[in-house]
């Protein structure tokens, strides 16, 4: 009787060590899940916060589209007067070229003598364009820098940049075959569109 009573003894006092034992391992395990999961909320707050700066930057992005694509809107309402195409005769602008040359500067500096005699409140629309020789992102590069700095030499001429605005075709409206060296040089132009 006695063996029986020590044996459930002992039983029962393995069992309520095995508990014990089984808790603090409940307890280590449970603390090393709980501080994963803190760790994850901690980095998916972090996450969304990014994300918000991103979606507050592409929204930013998106205004400013919104003002240019307005601004475009009222530039097409404006009656056409006339335009001016600057453009290569085996000279102006050269491959890659954005520089203006002395018979560019004196045909600008007539068309802006032009637009301040006339006296009208006009809106000039200046359009780059390049022939397809390299990269589609270059070309539009190339057509924005040559629009920008036939505007920038207007407005050495008292042309308003408030009255001005550019736009790169890249080589996306040629106006002959890119197939040929003189249909490549007239395609590197920029075209001066007058609207009232």
């Amino acid at each position: 009787m006695l063996n029986k009573t020590t044996t459930a003894a002992a039983l029962i006092g393995a069992l309520w060590i095995g508990g014990c034992a089984t808790q603090d391992y409940v307890d280590k395990h449970v603390a090393t899940v709980q501080s994963q999961v803190t760790d994850a909320q901690t980095q998916a707050q972090a996450e969304a916060q990014a994300e918000g700066q991103r979606l507050d930057q592409l929204d930013q992005t998106t205004r400013e589209a919104l003002q240019r694509a307005e601004a475009a809107g009222k530039l097409a309402e404006g009656k056409f007067l006339y335009s001016v195409v600057l453009s290569d005769d085996g000279v102006r602008f050269r491959p890659a070229k954005t520089d203006l040359t002395p018979d560019d500067q004196a045909k600008l500096t007539a068309f802006a003598e032009k637009l301040k005699s006339d006296n009208h409140n006009v809106y000039v629309e200046i359009q780059g364009h390049t022939d397809a020789t390299g990269a589609k992102t270059v070309n539009y590069n190339l057509g924005a820098a040559r629009a920008e700095s036939v505007r920038l030499f207007l407005n050495k001429q008292g042309v308003p940049l408030n009255r001005m605005s550019t736009i790169s075709y890249g080589a996306d409206s040629p106006v002959q075959s890119n197939k040929t060296r003189a249909g490549r040089a007239a395609n590197r132009r920029v075209v001066l569109v007058v609207l009232a």
